[in-house]
């Protein structure tokens, strides 16, 4: 099923480069249509033997194993969901790119948590881990969603100093969230911490809002962040 040209763009898209968030990861070429239909197929996979494709190299066979992760919790009974919140949670390591995360996060940890206390989020979000930071931040979205604000406005505020321009997206996407569904939870924030946000946060968290709002916030004054 794979595509060698879309494995090439695959390398250049996810940053595999020495140094950046992906290095050293690999593709086979693979369109998430493609991976889902796969999941369908294999709904029923045992728990251990999605935990087998987490150990796979190639970053399609990570997708799969956090997808099929992702619809099991859905439809699982309560122990078996805790089994794999906890799985989940043990093998960040190899949930270790943003559409990762980013596909399963709001539908294991955010899910999991909405009616549990969200003490799990903050110690993700003072990981040194990038990606169990970005699981703090995005799997908010499933509490936003259920127009449950707080956490996700304290994670945000938690990883505003973030150094990973990953992170500044994911805040600022979380933060265009809360404001589609109360944006005067969004403006509060705003008020309180726009001049400290990253350029880039601030941008995604402002996209929705009237152009002069977008043009008073851009122009704040900037204040020193740690």
């Amino acid at each position: 099923m794979g595509n060698p040209k879309r494995a090439v763009h695959s390398l250049r898209f996810f940053k595999t480069g020495p140094g950046q968030y992906g290095e050293g990861d690999r593709f086979l070429g693979l369109t998430v249509p493609q991976i889902r239909t796969v999941s369908r197929e294999f709904r029923d996979l045992p728990l251990a033997e999605i935990e087998k494709l987490l150990d796979s190299r190639w970053h399609e066979v990570r997708l799969l194993a956090v997808i099929l992760l992702a619809n099991a919790y859905r439809r699982a009974d309560v122990p078996t969901q805790e089994r794999i919140y906890r799985l989940y949670l043990r093998r960040t390591d190899r949930i270790n790119n943003w559409d990762l995360v980013d596909v399963s996060a709001p539908n294991i940890v955010g899910a999991h948590l909405l009616r549990r206390s969200r003490a799990p989020l903050r110690k993700l979000a003072r990981s040194k881990s990038i990606w169990r930071r970005r699981i703090a931040m995005i799997a908010t979205h499933h509490l936003i969603r259920e127009r449950d604000f707080d956490d996700a406005l304290q994670i945000a505020e938690l990883l505003l100093d973030d150094r990973e321009d990953l992170m500044h997206k994911a805040v600022g996407w979380m933060l265009r969230e809360v404001g589609k569904r109360d944006e005067r939870r969004l403006l509060v924030f705003l008020e309180m911490h726009a001049g400290r946000m990253a350029r880039t946060a601030l941008r995604y968290a402002i996209e929705r809002l009237p152009h002069a709002q977008r043009t008073y916030y851009m122009a704040r004054p900037r204040t020193t962040r740690r």
